[in-house]
């Protein structure tokens, strides 16, 4: 099945900005949305997959908690900030998966760590900010049946972006980004590493390695239906070519797609309120 909820995804994690200037600091709702994914990185096959989660978004003095992670408001220096972001994935049973016929099934994953965010500039329209940026994320990345946590390497996946507010609609949110993923040896392991005793015809032992992974063209696109309900939508088109396990048996294709929709619903606000207007981004 499905091997990565990749970001567009978790962009659903969180509702969007409401119609209005003023947002409460504290709100929780629920978020609901599912794509057409690939099975993993490379991979032939993909899946419908959805997921529906509780979100919680925090909007203080100091610190920010939303879908762009945790991160400090305070900036190291003018254009640069420091947060921490995650990412995370479906299981897949390997059943599911022809290329992995007979071996493990993948687990659920998750991936957190610091990212630098660098702004290199920003629109001088008031009523339609927009800014490009380049964020440097490093993240620890494990994965879990449930029952135990197993460490999978690192990843750095440095992008650059430009993100549009009011593009189209009131409150709005487009965002295009361009990036690239590199993986330490772990990382290459636990996609693409075939054991031994799991070698067959047409699928021979192989040992990952450390290295470039590939890269991605991503677009996502956040609309507010009201204050309390926004809708989200989104793509992604990957590119595998020249990737250090670019001779392994799992690895199938080099071009993947990945597009995802969902919404998020509201549920409770605080009646404490923070003012966006010189913050439009946040």
């Amino acid at each position: 099945m499905t091997r990565r909820i990749i970001p567009l995804l978790l962009l659903l994690l969180a509702a969007l900005p409401a119609r209005a200037q003023q947002l409460p600091v504290f709100e929780m709702g629920v978020a609901a949305g599912g794509g057409w994914l690939p099975a993993y990185p490379a991979s032939d096959q993909n899946r419908w997959r959805g997921l529906a989660v509780p979100y919680v978004i925090y909007r203080g003095d100091l610190f920010r908690a939303d879908d762009s992670g945790l991160r400090a408001r305070t900036s190291l220096a003018d254009g640069i900030e420091l947060s921490v972001s995650a990412s995370g994935g479906f299981n897949g049973s390997s059943r599911d998966i022809t290329a992995r016929e007979g071996m493990p099934d993948l687990e659920w994953l998750g991936e957190i760590g610091p990212t630098l965010r660098f702004t290199l500039w920003r629109g001088e329209d008031e009523s339609q900010p927009r800014r490009i940026l380049i964020d440097t994320p490093v993240r620890a990345v494990f994965s879990t049946d449930w029952s135990s946590v197993s460490f999978r390497g690192f990843t750095f996946a440095p992008d650059i972006a430009y993100e549009h507010v009011n593009f189209l609609s009131p409150f709005a949110r487009l965002r295009l980004s361009a990036g690239l993923l590199f993986g330490t040896e772990r990382y290459g392991d636990y996609f693409y590493q075939v054991e031994p005793e799991f070698a067959r015809a047409g699928r021979a032992a192989y040992d990952g390695r450390a290295g470039y992974v590939g890269s991605r063209l991503s677009v996502s696109y956040r609309l507010p239906l009201s204050e309390r309900v926004s809708l989200v939508a989104g793509g992604r088109l990957e590119n595998f070519t020249g990737a250090a396990n670019d001779d392994s048996p799992l690895f199938r294709r080099d071009w993947n797609v990945s597009v995802v929709g969902g919404v998020a619903i509201s549920l409770w606000r605080s009646e404490a309120r923070v003012d966006i207007a010189a913050q439009p981004f946040d």
